[in-house]
């Protein structure tokens, strides 16, 4: 039997008391109304789809339902993190709703897992996505469109907390197609524009490739546990499985193909930086705490599974070592603002891969949380300068295109004119090289030195040239953006000024969040600093299955990187060489002369090859695209056009018209023709019969 897929208000409350009473009696940890964390998003959607469709104009009821639902969607995040850091080793706590599908012997319940992972992932989700909704009044107040966006984004939101909150597989898939659905809306929002919409195109068929993978582990897993569900798929696995078979490899791989399209690794991830095209918060809320992090949390929620297959482990973490990497060296060389953060997201994305491809489960997790927050400064940074450059442009009386608005080499000196953002920029940017004591000290660090424990050498010095590789082109972003000459032109620097309160208030916040949230986990190790590992006790229950399969198999991890000294002696080495490298590319940077946009040379050479990112769009364009179209076009012209249209439509037509005809010659109306007819017919088969 299924049931309504939307409960009214009294009588979700209801059944939430009700719920929350039967789970006393099984947990510690009661749940608060974790149904309302999702349903509010909806809701809100729901609103703003209305008003926008009756009654555009209502901007300000929009400004305050769009916010307001993740404002409390985020109140009951962190009321149930709070509630579940006081219970210790709580177990997870599933709420089934209804039925969803019930066939046979499959039953899949439209049910929710709390446990210590999904309460933190939701908290992570609905904090910084409540702080973009906040900016966006700011960034998108003058759009024709602003109802219909913030309906999208309140959207966007729900399915992600479907998808970090599902209790099963199909319900996270839910979210994981909802995601990549609103990622297409939002991507394209600016569906009049060509170039716009071709992106948010390109975002969701790379997507469908990844999602294919999905089913097909789906489909693999039904097949040899017969349940869905997390909960006794973890528990029947080890037992179910080989170590290192055939078949839970095949499945982790599938996972892993899915977590490639959703969250950019190497083949896939040519979607993500041309989802630059939306407005920037979209950017900021794709890239730094919803739709692309779900790749690293399905890996980490399906820990068990990878930890029992060692091959499916090694293909995680060097396509995220590599990823990590390849992305790093493209960011050198851009010039739009937001794609070099862009690029940055697909390397930070691959340090997590790197980490939970080691084994390094709450690092992985760590990191995505800390990256949440100063990604999203970042990108929200970038938007306060586009804003400003935009609005200069247009008071100027200059063309304000985003060649103009978005180029790097048409800025500089900004810091004088935008305060604020100038010092929250430097905030996020020290977070992402990794220094002390900004949040990416200790997330990325972690993931360097879990890499060097588990005796992957190579891809721990991978992790450490791309940390200096990250510090260098934070360093150049921020230097061609804030420092040195403006290259703006007299008349238009007279017009820029600092983004509104409700902006760069949003951007304080996030740069506090940049700082404080790497301070949950300061490993022992660390000279000065009182042990606090407060992370990795609570998230113990929700991985100690899956590092227990680890141990078991591969030992304990070492206690010592591959080349000398202590965890504690290379977070000072990578802090240190971290600022080497910034003060280095500042020094050398600084001074440099640079020409605006319409009058600079194309980069060529090594740096050319960088600049045209390795040239792999074209790759693409040449081996999959242009075959592709060709055979849409043959499709077209000649299946469709010759054979179906021409042949079976037009020639069945041709064809019985010309019949018709041929009878219609014999239809004289005079009896003594029809007679003569016959006669003949019956001379001429008496004449074969007698042969």
């Amino acid at each position: 039997m299924v049931g309504p897929p939307v409960v009214p208000a009294l009588v979700a409350l209801a059944q939430e008391a009700a719920q929350s009473a039967e789970a006393a009696h099984q947990a510690a940890y009661v749940p608060f109304l974790p149904s309302w964390m999702i349903l509010l998003p909806f809701l809100g959607f729901l609103f703003n789809g209305a008003v926008g469709f009756f009654a555009p104009q209502q901007r300000k009821l929009v400004s305050v339902v769009g916010p307001g639902v993740l404002g409390l969607a985020a109140l009951i995040a962190v009321v149930n993190l709070v509630m579940l850091a006081g219970v210790h080793d709580a177990e997870a706590v599933i709420r089934s709703y209804f039925v969803w599908i019930d066939i046979g012997q499959l039953r899949i319940d439209a049910a929710l897992q709390l446990d210590q992972l999904s309460i933190l992932m939701a908290v992570v989700v609905t904090v910084v996505s409540f702080i973009i909704h906040v900016y966006s009044i700011g960034y998108m107040g003058a759009d024709p469109g602003y109802a219909r966006y913030f309906s999208y984004l309140n959207l966007f939101v729900f399915f992600m907390l479907v998808l970090v909150l599902a209790a099963n597989f199909p319900i996270m898939f839910i979210g994981w197609e909802g995601v990549g659905l609103c990622s297409y809306l939002l991507i394209g929002f600016w569906f009049t524009q060509g170039e716009k919409a071709e992106a948010g195109q390109k975002a969701f068929v790379v997507n469908r490739i990844g999602d294919f993978g999905f089913l097909m582990a789906m489909f693999a897993l039904y097949a040899y546990l017969g349940t869905l569900d997390f909960h006794t798929v973890f528990e029947m696995a080890p037992r179910a499985f080989e170590y290192g078979g055939a078949a839970v490899t095949l499945i982790t791989l599938f996972l892993f193909l899915g977590c490639t399209g959703k969250s950019a690794q190497i083949p896939l991830y040519v979607w993500l930086p041309d989802a630059m095209d939306g407005p920037t918060p979209v950017s900021a809320l794709i890239h730094a705490a919803t739709m692309v992090t779900a790749g690293v949390y399905l890996v980490a929620r399906s820990g068990v599974l990878f930890a029992l297959a060692p091959i499916s482990m090694n293909v995680v973490a060097v396509i995220g070592a590599v990823t990590a990497l390849f992305a790093g060296t493209i960011a050198v060389m851009q010039f739009d603002i937001k794609r070099v953060i862009a690029y940055s997201t697909i390397s930070q994305l691959g340090y997590m891969f790197l980490a939970v491809g080691v084994g390094a489960f709450t690092a992985g997790i760590f990191h995505l949380g800390t990256h949440a927050f100063f990604k999203a400064l970042l990108f929200m940074a970038s938007g306060a300068v586009i804003h400003a450059m935009h609005h200069a442009l247009e008071h100027a009386g200059e063309p304000a295109g985003e060649d103009m608005t978005q180029d790097m080499r048409n800025m500089g000196g900004l810091r004088s004119h935008l305060p604020t953002t100038f010092k929250t920029a430097w905030v996020a940017a020290l977070a992402l090289a990794g220094v002390f004591p900004f949040a990416g000290f200790f997330s990325k660090d972690e993931i360097i030195w879990s890499a060097g424990a588990a005796g992957q050498t190579v891809l721990w010095a991978i992790g450490i040239a791309t940390a200096l590789l990250t510090a260098g082109y934070i360093t150049r972003w921020l230097v061609m953006v804030f420092h040195g000459e403006n290259r703006m032109g007299r008349e238009v620097r007279g017009y820029l000024h600092e983004a509104p309160l409700v902006m760069t208030g949003a951007l304080v916040v996030l740069a506090i969040g940049s700082v404080v949230t790497g301070w949950v986990n300061i490993p022992e190790a660390l000279p000065l600093l009182p042990e606090f590992t407060w992370l990795h006790g609570f998230l113990h229950p929700s991985f100690e299955a899956a590092e227990h399969i680890l141990v078991e198999h591969l030992g304990e991890p070492a206690h010592a990187a591959p080349v000398g000294g202590g965890e504690g002696v290379w977070a000072i080495i990578s802090t240190v060489a971290a600022l080497a490298v910034i003060v280095i590319v500042f020094n050398a940077l600084r001074a440099k002369k640079y020409r605006p946009a319409a009058e600079a040379v194309e980069p060529s050479g090594p740096a050319g090859l960088l600049y045209h990112k390795y040239y792999v769009d074209e790759v693409y364009e040449t081996l999959i695209l242009r075959p592709f179209r060709g055979i849409c076009r043959f499709s077209w012209r000649v299946i469709d056009q010759v054979v179906i249209d021409g042949v079976a439509v037009n020639g069945t037509a041709y064809a019985t018209r010309f019949f018709g005809w041929i009878v219609s010659r014999l239809q004289t109306g005079q009896v003594g023709t029809y007679a003569l007819i016959v006669v003949l017919g019956v001379l001429v088969f008496l004449g074969f019969v007698t042969l």
